[in-house]
Order: structure tokens, then sequence, then C-alpha cells
């Protein structure tokens, strides 16, 4: 018996719809959320209105569906009680409706964990869901280490203490002109800077990232080379991170480690840390925002069903 099921994320930035069939991502759908130019982020209300006319626009495009075994969604940001934004609502409002019409289960997960399952299937690393292995949630709403247990038992255990990595990266990129989001366009721009290092701030698996803003601002003040000022970005940001592992690595030896969220699609970091940690990266299309992950885990779900059945 062939098993379909439909994914939906609504993140603050990102209307994502997917199928997957048979353990197989056969759909993976993303609409960006409008944001104005110079905009260094999106209110909720704006997200969710965004949501609203995307999610059609992302329908129309799958098509006509299968049959459906059940329908999964992000309801949460992570998996923690008080963990809430409006613009999940969306995405949940959808699902359910599909899930009632269709006379399948709906299912409820967390946009956070649907990060780290895209990035194991990505990877190839699904088997780590039977150990206990760490990731990396790095992306404009979230810089955090999670250890996570069989089941996907997601605990947080370090991260960073202010600005994440990807706000630290969007305001940057915002302030030397580039489109928001910025991390791919800063990235190239990267590429033909000098690189500069400067002291960062990492007290065991937690970081300070707000000091980048400033130092970013006094360079561009002084008339850095806007190449110079992403490239010193770029670098500090892969700096933090990678003390960070280490740490992470001291903690915990020869813990598998995957790294997941839009920041780690960058080349430059992907490239050291694979050399360097023998660490897991999700493909572009698995790091970003998407309904993959979420998709994949309501499959598992299931299956297990089905089992029971």
């Amino acid at each position: 018996m062939s098993i379909t099921v439909l994914g939906i994320d609504t993140s603050n930035y990102t209307t994502s719809v997917a199928v997957v069939t048979d353990g197989i991502v056969t759909e993976n759908i993303k609409i960006p959320v409008f944001v104005n130019n110079g905009e260094k982020g999106v209110r909720q209300s704006d997200a969710v209105f965004s949501h609203v006319k995307n999610l059609p626009i992302a329908m129309e495009r799958l098509g006509a569906l299968p049959k459906l075994c059940a329908v999964g969604y992000s309801g949460a940001p992570r998996d923690c009680d008080g963990s809430y934004m409006p613009c999940f609502l969306t995405g949940e409002a959808l699902a359910r409706g599909i899930a009632k019409t269709h006379g399948v289960p709906a299912h409820r997960f967390s946009h956070q964990a649907g990060h780290v399952m895209a990035a194991l299937y990505s990877a190839k690393k699904t088997e780590l869901l039977k150990k206990t292995f760490a990731a990396f949630h790095v992306s404009g709403g979230t810089t955090e280490i999670l250890l996570v247990e069989p089941g996907m038992n997601i605990t947080k255990i370090g991260g960073t203490v202010d600005l994440t990595a990807g706000q630290a990266i969007d305001r940057i990129g915002v302030m030397l002109g580039l489109s928001f989001p910025c991390g791919a366009a800063l990235e190239k721009l990267a590429l033909g800077g000098e690189i500069r290092r400067d002291k960062i701030c990492v007290n065991g698996l937690e970081c300070n990232l707000s000091g980048l803003e400033n130092k970013a601002k006094q360079m561009m003040d002084k008339g850095a080379a806007p190449a110079d000022v992403a490239a010193y970005t770029i670098e500090f940001v892969r700096r933090t991170l990678c003390k960070m592992s280490e740490n992470l690595r001291d903690a915990y030896p020869d813990i598998p480690i995957v790294y997941a969220g839009g920041v780690m699609s960058c080349q430059i970091i992907r490239n050291d840390f694979e050399k360097r940690f023998g660490a897991s990266f999700a493909e572009p299309a698995y790091s970003a925002d998407n309904a993959a992950g979420v998709a994949l885990m309501c499959y598992e779900k299931a299956v297990k069903e089905c089992e029971y059945e």
C-alpha cells in the first residue's frame, strides 16, 4: 500500500508545501513572504497576510493531490511550552481543513523539528533518528544548539543570547543595500572581499552576536569596501559557529552533528565544517525554510498508524 502525505509550513519568511510518497519527497514548493525594500524583517501581521495570499498559489502549483493518508503542519516554532507565532495559524487552518475534507488525520509538529528532519533526509542520515545527535539550527529566527534524542525529542543546550546569526547577516546586508533576505547575496559579495578577523564572543555553548552588527557599521562609517564588510560578517559568523562546534565536541565527544537552517546553506561555512568536523549538511533546498521536513515526519507517523490498523 502506497502512503502519501501533505506537509504545510508557514514560517515568518516562507510559505511552503510538500508531498511525500513512500518516504520520498516528490514536491517541495516554497514562496517567499513579501518584504518591503529596505526592511530588515517582517511583522507578524504582514507575514500572516502574505501566507493567506501565497497558500492558494502554492497549492495550485501542486496540482491535483493524490489520495492522502495524513496532513502534517508546523504549529509552532519549537517543541516547548509557550512557543507561538501567529504566522503558523495560517498553515494550521489549511492543513486541518484539507485533512477534514479528505477524512484523514492532521498531525502537528514544530517548525524546528521540521528543519532537523529535512536536514537528515537531505544528508542521507535518517538512521540518526534512532540515535542521539546534535543539531545546529541557524537561521533568521534561530541560532540554537539542540540535543536530539530518539523520537525527535529536542532539548536546547546552547545558542545565541542576543541576535541570531541570520538577523545579523540580514541587518548588515540591508545596510549594504542588499535585498532581504540577504544571505546568498552577502556570501557572493564576500567572495571578493578581504578577510579581517576580530574577537568573537563565545562562552561554552552560548554566543553573543549583537556586536557583529555594530562592528560592521563602524567599518562602513570608516569607508570600508562593501565586499570587505561582507567578508568580515561571514568570517565572524563562521568563527563563532566553529568555536561553538568545538566546545560541543568537548562536551559530547564523537557525537554526530547535523547543521540545519538557512544560514548553514552558506558554502563558505559548509566547506570548512565538513572538513573540520565531518558534519552533515542539508542541501540548500532543504536547509532554508521548507515543508519537506514536516511532511517526512507526517509520513513516519502515518506508517506507524498503518502498522497498528
